[in-house]
């Protein structure tokens, strides 16, 4: 039996789930705390929700390729930004306000699709250094 079958798909990795549990606190202080400071609200959130992303999936999947995750990240983000062009929120009757509504968002962004690419790279980053940790 070769080594790539004995590794389960599934599985439990408490340090991803703690980082993501902080990171997803950290969404919720830039939407409700701080969400009168321009930068942070505007940018950083963008940037780090594709780190939340990659950090719940990297909590429960073992996933051999990280390049392939970041990327398939990538490309759910600006799917989900481009949606929002066209207004998918309000087809699908979301009501504006609701948590619903709020995540999947009701305006369309190039400066966000940017901040998603920004944070995409610092999961390269991340994950070639986690890399070279392991070896």
């Amino acid at each position: 039996m070769n080594k790539k079958s004995q590794v389960p798909r599934f599985t439990f990795h408490a340090n991803y789930f703690i980082v993501s549990v902080f990171m997803f606190l950290a969404e919720v202080l830039i939407a409700t705390a701080l969400k009168n400071i321009f930068f942070i609200r505007a940018y950083l959130g963008d940037v780090i929700v594709v780190m939340l992303i990659y950090t719940m999936i990297k909590s429960f999947f073992y996933i051999r390729n990280d390049m392939q995750l970041i990327f398939g990240i990538l490309v759910f983000s600006f799917l989900v930004e481009f949606a929002q062009y066209f207004n998918i929120a309000e087809k699908l009757g979301l009501r504006p306000g609701s948590i619903m509504y709020i995540v999947v968002g009701n305006s369309f962004s190039w400066i966000d699709m940017l901040c998603y690419a920004v944070g995409c790279l610092l999961l390269i980053i991340f994950a070639k250094f986690i890399g070279k940790q392991d070896t």
